[in-house]
């Protein structure tokens, strides 16, 4: 695994780097927008204590405990600009791994997310051996099913949970992808022979 500054890895597009408590204010920035939290939150954004006493400490304290998985900032690898997150959130024993990301709406429509999203599944199978990579999303969320399934995950299920105070498209349920380490080597070979037929 690549650790230069902090960077995980680099794709065509992209650098995914390890946060650090100065990135509370672009989470916040992130979180304002509805339309980011549109299936997470119902709109509603993210106060930066939030960021700064919860999120932030815990995901730094990861990079430690599970190296390889995580959360990293995801830049425009040319200008270094900030355009969300990829991540691979650990389970307890770190064998497995959710995926996830959060991309600026000006970020969304360019295949970044999938971008992000495959190099972490090919890390999280060849660089970290875990034995399993799964995301869930809301069912309504038609653009985050369209990344997991570009991203080599299958759909699994679509299961319902009891909220409080249940966002619009609840009713219709969770759904859960994934893609198992015995999956892998052929989706791996897929992915590299459409690379060669460019």
């Amino acid at each position: 695994m690549r650790d230069d500054g902090g960077v995980l890895l680099e794709t065509a597009r992209l650098t995914l780097r390890r946060f650090t408590m100065d990135d509370v204010d672009r989470l916040v920035a992130l979180d304002a927008d509805p339309e980011v939290m549109r299936f997470l939150t119902g709109g509603v954004p993210t106060p930066a204590a939030t960021f700064r006493d919860d999120v932030l400490p815990r995901v730094l304290a990861q990079y430690t405990r599970h190296p390889g998985l995580g959360r990293w900032a995801t830049l425009d690898r040319f200008t270094g600009e900030f355009l969300g997150w990829h991540s691979l959130d650990p389970s307890d024993d770190g064998a497995e791994a959710e995926l996830g990301y959060r991309l600026r709406r000006a970020a969304w429509g360019h295949g970044l997310a999938t971008e992000g999203a495959r190099a972490l599944v090919r890390h999280a199978f060849d660089t970290v051996g875990v034995r399993r990579v799964w995301a869930q999303t809301m069912a309504v969320n038609d653009r985050s099913r369209a990344v997991m399934a570009r991203a080599g995950l299958r759909y699994v299920r679509t299961f319902h949970l009891a909220f409080d105070d249940p966002i619009p498209g609840t009713e219709h349920g969770e759904v859960e992808y994934e893609l198992s380490r015995e999956d892998w080597p052929a989706t791996r070979q897929d992915w590299d022979a459409a690379l060669r037929a460019r």
